[in-house]
């Protein structure tokens, strides 16, 4: 069972990993400045950045209970 555990807690490091890469940086300097005001105007991108969010979110929520149950286990 610890094996079976480990085994998925290792892809879920993996898909978290995968899934934060795949994801827009924040824009930084002046250009980030000028987009960040024209976000307050016509709201946020949406589509692809959000559900990489909440997969990671689910992911990360995922990846700490195997923790927990890992550790409980042994």
């Amino acid at each position: 069972m610890t094996i079976f555990l480990s085994i998925i807690l290792v892809l879920a490091g993996l898909a978290i990993i995968a899934s934060v890469l795949l994801q827009s940086g924040s824009a930084a300097g002046l250009s980030g400045s000028i987009a960040g005001g024209a976000e307050t105007f016509f709201g946020k991108k949406k589509g692809m950045d959000e559900l990489l969010s909440k997969i990671t979110k689910w992911l990360a929520i995922g990846f700490l209970v195997i923790s927990l149950i890992i550790v409980i286990l042994q």
